[in-house]
């Protein structure tokens, strides 16, 4: 007996007038075929989003230049070098005389550019400065000025344990003969002529021009030079003694940026556009939608690893990493398994001086593996060892949101909130973080004469001669570049 209940006896029988092989299948069988799809959808580009709704400014010129002006009032320190009592020979250590009367000079050098008040970058052996280095002559000493010298208690000793305050009476110049500076009498100084206000019977914590190592020069400040700079600490005149003398600073530096052409281009017969099909009926627009989230994927690629550069007529925008790499703050050694919440602290307080890195407009972009362990970091107290509400860890997770689309974890640090978001571009490479201070960063697309080359849309439809076949052509456009500025204000923290 023949088994009329198998599946496959609903079936029909395909036959075409032409022989074609489309088969209709069992168009007896309705398999509760539903009329949605399902789609994977991922957070796409979280760092180009940002940039584009909080940091766009743009250009008319496809290569452009700004300007970047830091003030001088909290850059006025200096090193003493080495002491003298007749102005002319010198000692690069010695006790500070307890006669208050008799007239000492002191030869004074430091490490920043006086164009530009241009400083060291943490971490960052490219365009260091050393002290006294052509260019760094400290300009801003008076007389009138009261300036701290900070001492210890043994000859080559590093440690503060105490300080004395020196009048400025003279002030003169020693220009630097060569470039590194080798030796204490071969630098760009400023000599000071004047009397003890302070004294103490403890000697001078100088500092030896250009005689750092690399690895010195541009440290932790807070821990390699803080306790060696002398600082200006006020002035002091006696009655009517008039206008004093003053000074001016040039606080401004130049760089440049470019832009750089993105473009994604997609193809399809009009006959292709007019046919309706399931699910997504029009497959024009669906291949649409896919070409531009390809279009961002390729700029948030760009936005973060590109470098600057051109090569003839093609011009390359720089990316985050590369730029801060060659400019910025450097934290290496980072692991999610060795590194711990002390040393990241520590990173934090270098970077996020005040005096440093003005702005806490910080974001910091992190790879799967550290947005783990950041939050973390930031849950195992909360969840572990919480006491009451009342009582918290320097470190806790505080919240979460959503900005311009992009989820933002918050995690309070004694440095201010750390606002956290997870870039999978980052997965793979040896970068965990980039800290972008999204003050000094700034995305700018090529806007002029009435034309927009911020994600323009090129439409072209072209008839192929004599075959009857048409076509539509469309090209996404983007032309763009980015803006990087003050390079202590960003950070990476890599492996």
């Amino acid at each position: 007996m023949a088994d009329y209940f198998n599946l496959s006896n609903l079936g029909v029988a395909d036959s075409g007038f032409d022989g074609s092989s489309l088969a209709t299948g069992d168009i007896r069988r309705r398999y509760n075929f539903g009329d949605r799809v399902s789609e994977l959808n991922i957070a796409q580009d979280p760092f180009f989003r940002l940039l584009s709704k909080a940091s766009k400014q743009s250009t008319d010129d496809p290569s452009f230049k700004f300007a970047t002006k830091r003030g001088s009032w909290h850059k006025r320190y200096a090193y003493v070098i080495s002491i003298g009592t007749d102005g002319a020979s010198w000692t690069s250590d010695g006790s500070i005389d307890a006669d208050a009367t008799g007239t000492y000079w002191l030869k004074m050098a430091t490490d920043y550019k006086n164009s530009g008040n241009i400083q060291n970058v943490y971490g960052q052996s490219n365009n260091e400065i050393k002290v006294g280095d052509v260019g760094t002559q400290p300009l801003f000493y008076v007389p009138g000025q009261v300036i701290k010298v900070n001492l210890c208690d043994t000859t080559a000793g590093t440690a503060q344990t105490d300080y004395a305050l020196f009048k400025v009476e003279g002030v003169s110049q020693q220009d630097a003969s060569a470039d590194p500076v080798t030796a204490a009498t071969d630098c760009d100084a400023t000599i000071l002529s004047g009397k003890w206000v302070r004294t103490s019977a403890k000697v001078l914590l100088t500092t030896v021009a250009g005689d750092f190592a690399a690895d010195s020069v541009y440290a932790n400040s807070a821990e390699a030079l803080e306790a060696k700079r002398s600082y200006v600490v006020g002035s002091g005149f006696e009655e009517g003694s008039g206008y004093p003398e003053t000074w001016k600073d040039q606080p401004y530096s130049n760089d440049y940026g470019q832009t750089q052409i993105w473009k994604t281009s997609m193809a399809m017969t009009n006959t292709a556009r007019a046919t309706s099909l399931k699910y997504d009926s029009n497959e024009w627009a669906r291949v649409w939608k896919e070409k531009l989230i390809e279009h961002k994927w390729d700029i948030e690629q760009s936005l973060l690893f590109g470098s600057q550069a051109s090569s003839g007529d093609v011009k390359y925008t720089q990316g985050a990493v590369d730029w801060i790499l060659g400019n910025g703050n450097i934290f290496s050694g980072f692991s999610t398994t060795s590194y711990t919440a002390d040393s990241f602290l520590d990173d934090l307080s270098a970077w996020l001086d005040p005096r440093y890195n003005p702005s806490q407009a910080n974001v910091f972009f992190c790879d799967t593996a550290t947005w783990n362990w950041l939050h973390k970091l930031g849950g195992y107290f909360k969840n572990n060892l919480e006491i009451s509400t009342n009582f918290r860890a320097d470190m806790a997770l505080s919240g979460k949101k959503k900005v311009f689309g992009v989820d933002m974890s918050t995690i309070t640090t004694p440095y201010g909130d750390m606002n956290v978001v997870r870039n999978i571009h980052l997965d793979g490479s040896e970068i965990a973080i980039v800290g972008v201070n999204m003050k000094y960063v700034k995305y700018r697309p090529l806007v002029g004469n009435g034309i927009n080359r911020d994600t323009s849309v090129y439409v072209g439809v072209q008839t192929l001669e004599n075959s009857g076949i048409d076509r539509r052509v469309d090209l996404i456009l983007t032309e763009a570049g980015m803006q990087w500025e003050m390079p202590e204000c960003h950070a990476i923290w890599k492996a």
